[in-house]
């Protein structure tokens, strides 16, 4: 007797997910990996922090950024929403307490809802100062991103180069293996493709 239709079709839904499952390591850290896109790193005027990331390790790239010789200025971005301090205040006050000089520490509130609103903002910002070259820098899974916002939705006035800031809670090569990791690459993803989108 032939077995029926659908108990066909659940086995062999099961082999092809235990399959996906098995392979997982094979194709899964490309996944992790592509998200990280950024650009040799250059002399600039001028190194920025992107708001959004709460626990300093975007900050301190720009100070090692600042401290390696490679700008003289960090400019840091970031709403006012914590208990009314601004996010770029914070940082600031972070980075200090690690040894961080404050006279290279410049705060630059804004009330940017998304990365290309951010990145309008930053932009106008650095041409009214006259910059020509900027680093930014950001967490290694949201580079892409922020790459393609900063050469795609500003004036190209602004040459931006983006470096990413490892931050230890995602590891490309694994992350299917955290709740974190997960979460940061469905949301990442769906926000690129929004971005592509728009």
């Amino acid at each position: 007797m032939k077995p029926p239709r659908r108990l066909l079709m659940t086995l062999l839904l099961a082999a092809a997910v235990a399959l996906l499952y098995v392979s997982g390591p094979c194709y899964l850290p490309a996944v992790g990996a592509f998200l990280i896109k950024t650009d040799p790193l250059e002399e600039a005027e001028i190194v920025v922090v992107l708001a959004g990331d709460g626990s300093g390790h975007r900050i301190m790239k720009a100070v090692e950024l600042v401290e390696q010789g490679y700008a003289p200025l960090v400019l840091v971005d970031g709403p006012l929403r914590h208990y009314d301090f601004s996010e770029a205040a914070l940082a600031i006050e972070f980075a200090a307490r690690r040894g961080a000089a404050r006279e290279i520490l410049e705060a630059f509130p804004i009330m940017a809802s998304s990365t290309q609103s951010e990145a309008e903002m930053v932009d106008q910002e650095l041409r009214r100062r006259g910059i020509r070259k900027a680093l930014v820098v950001t967490s290694d899974f949201h580079t892409r991103r922020a790459r393609n916002l900063f050469r795609k939705r500003t004036s190209g006035l602004v040459a931006y180069r983006v470096v990413a800031a490892r931050y230890p809670g995602f590891h490309p090569e694994s992350w299917w293996r955290s709740r974190f990791g997960l979460k940061v690459v469905f949301l990442e993803y769906i926000k690129t493709a929004a971005s592509w989108l728009e």
